[in-house]
């Protein structure tokens, strides 16, 4: 049996009226109408569920056990009626992202807290993860997105450029190579140097500029990422080489942020799963990366 939940709906108001008339004012439909759908619904239900008597109905034992059905059913439809307008507004959507520390520490909660003023119920789940787990949470589809730097070891999944730009230069604003307008290997002799740690590929690409310069810093101390690289700078312990995302987040007084040459490449790439298709709430949080992508750059450029 298939019955058109309008017919429910006028049972319903029967129920509640008392009259098909009265059901059939309050439906905005007409009475004969609105009996049609109730002779309907007895006869495909094979049970009587209502006695007529004077204008009026009169339920049957039958009708009010249907009536609780009814009801439960009209609760579901609502519910799903509001569940489609929860997933509208994106309070029942949310985006998953893995990110790379030089985006994921400041940058990235920037992004976000653009993302929420238009969106202030939808969820953003931001996992900060070495670029090559995030090569893995994209190609196993437990994010919607990822930023990592490249070059890439795994495969997976489809990539994008993000951002093409250069590492700076991180110095102590008290220290005299803060008035240099660029820093370059030979200004770096027997300074100061707080270094990448020997796996990170831009301090491979970092030792043999300084090699072809012939010149050797005095390495004080080594660092995975740039967020503490800076902090480092600050209180004077050296001088480093960072990425220009994490210098635009550590804007201080007490550092000055200059470019070095010859360049070492800065590339991260926006990664996505080559099946998984992107949602409306996805490509807006990607539309204000690139938004922020864009001014951090025009600021530290």
């Amino acid at each position: 049996m298939s019955l058109h939940p309008a017919i429910y709906e006028s049972f319903q108001v029967v129920m509640r009226s008392g009259t098909i008339s009265g059901a059939a004012e309050m439906l905005g439909r007409s009475q004969p109408a609105v009996s049609r759908m109730i002779d309907k619904l007895e006869e495909d239900m094979g049970v009587k569920l209502f006695e007529r008597r004077k204008g009026r109905v009169v339920a049957t034992h039958a009708a009010h056990l249907l009536l609780e059905e009814v009801e439960r059913l009209f609760v579901s439809l609502s519910s799903l009626d509001d569940f489609g307008k929860r997933l509208a507004e994106g309070r029942e959507a949310g985006v998953g992202v893995a990110c790379l520390p030089a985006l994921g520490l400041d940058f990235m909660p920037e992004v976000i807290s653009r993302f929420s003023v238009g969106r202030p119920q939808a969820r953003v789940i931001l996992n900060v993860r070495m670029s090559v787990s995030v090569e893995k949470w994209v190609a196993t589809q437990q994010v919607d997105f990822g930023l990592a730097e490249t070059p890439f070891q795994l495969s997976g999944f489809k990539t994008s450029l993000f951002a093409d730009t250069s590492y700076v230069a991180a110095i102590p604003a008290s220290h005299p190579l803060a008035g240099e307008e660029v820093l370059r290997p030979e200004h770096l002799e027997n300074e100061r140097l707080i270094a990448w740690t020997a796996f990170v590929s831009a301090r491979r690409i970092f030792d043999d500029v300084m090699q072809g310069a012939g010149v050797v810093p005095r390495q004080v101390t080594e660092c995975t990422m740039s967020a503490p690289m800076c902090r480092m700078v600050n209180r004077g312990l050296g001088i480093a080489i960072v990425d220009p995302f994490t210098a635009w987040s550590h804007r201080d007084a007490g550092v000055v942020y200059r470019p070095f040459l010859p360049r070492i490449p800065c590339r991260f790439a926006l990664l996505q799963s080559e099946t998984r298709l992107q949602t409306e709430l996805t490509g807006e949080l990607i539309g204000y990366a690139e938004e922020l992508r864009d001014e951090v750059l025009s600021d530290m450029t």
